[in-house]
């Protein structure tokens, strides 16, 4: 295990803020009824995608899912155009064609959230495949859930990885449930790592609210696939907080018991205690931090609201249709 720098520790807590105010903001305005489309909020989630992405390169590649703000976010994502896309405003990410769950962000080389379950997986292999061909040392990450794993495009996706020994880390932000149904209802296995033995790669499981150790096993499977070591499969053990979507309150299939222990457990209380009493951060610190992160968040909701509708007549452009 690495020994992780204070910089990099600190630049991990600092974008699980942003993901977590991010989350908190957007679930706000979707209360006031102003905001279109779904939410599917990754609170509790925070310490995997800020882990991962803390330790790749601006040309590396992600790829995420229906849940996948605070993916986004780690990755580089602004909030004004994050917020305007939410809202469907011209200036988003997409133009507003995209909303919450499908957001990409090219510049970020973030190239797609998928709402279908586990349809990332073979894109993700597909673009590594494409680094390796071009002899570029690019690393792609795929984040994906728990319920992606039973698919037929994460085996797909996983096999040819392994096969072709490409540069690809599959990450399963594994929060327990797929929709309502709990792991265990759909998966014999005590661990979804132990997927990884069927196709000759590591797998591991990971505590997904610690953000420490989330950062030891990602900082490893990037650096062994930057070099030519093939693919990761990572089982983050974690959490979501709300229902599946804000209109789903998450109590009929999980007890508040549950959800309370789990809280017990937060990833940013967690880390920033231990942040804290290693002196690497102070209190008055984060205090600064997080009143930037809100006045950033003021106004990047004020530029969604004031930004344009998209218009009718541009309903057809930036479609790709191959000529007849």
């Amino acid at each position: 295990m690495q020994k992780i720098g204070s910089e990099k520790l600190k630049e991990i807590f600092i974008k699980m803020l942003r993901i977590r105010a991010f989350e908190e903001r957007a679930i706000a305005e979707y209360r006031k009824g102003i905001l279109p489309g779904f939410i599917h909020s990754s609170i509790g989630q925070e310490a995997i995608p800020s882990s991962v992405c803390a330790f790749l390169r601006d040309d590396d590649y992600i790829l995420t899912t229906h849940r996948g703000h605070g993916d986004i976010i780690a990755k580089g994502a602004k909030f004004d155009k994050m917020m305007a896309e939410l809202y469907a405003k011209e200036t988003g990410y997409n133009k507003g064609r995209g909303g919450s769950m499908h957001i990409v962000a090219a510049d970020l080389n973030m190239l797609g959230a998928t709402a279908i379950v586990g349809a990332g997986v073979p894109i993700a292999s597909g673009v590594a495949l494409g680094c390796k061909m071009q002899n570029l040392d690019r690393v792609t990450v795929c984040f994906t859930g728990d319920a992606a794993t039973c698919t037929g495009a994460f085996h797909e996706g996983v096999g040819l990885a392994a096969i072709w020994n490409l540069p690809v880390i599959f990450v399963v932000e594994n929060n327990q449930y797929g929709m309502s149904t709990p792991v265990k209802y759909y998966c014999k296995l005590e661990q979804l790592s132990d997927r990884a033995k069927a196709y000759g790669i590591p797998g591991v499981t990971v505590d997904g609210n610690d953000a420490e150790a989330i950062a030891n096993v990602a900082s490893e499977a990037i650096d062994r696939a930057r070099k030519d070591g093939g693919p990761t499969l990572i089982d983050a053990i974690t959490y979501r907080y709300y229902g599946h979507h804000m209109g789903d309150p998450g109590t009929s299939y999980r007890t508040k018991e549950e959800i309370e222990e789990w809280k017990r457990h937060d990833p940013i209380e967690r880390f920033q205690g231990r942040l804290l009493k290693a002196k690497v951060i102070t209190k008055s610190e984060i205090q600064e931090i997080q009143a930037s992160i809100n006045r950033e968040l003021d106004e990047a909701v004020k530029f969604a609201m004031e930004s344009p509708e998209p218009r009718i007549e541009d309903a057809l452009n930036n479609i790709y249709c191959p000529s007849a």
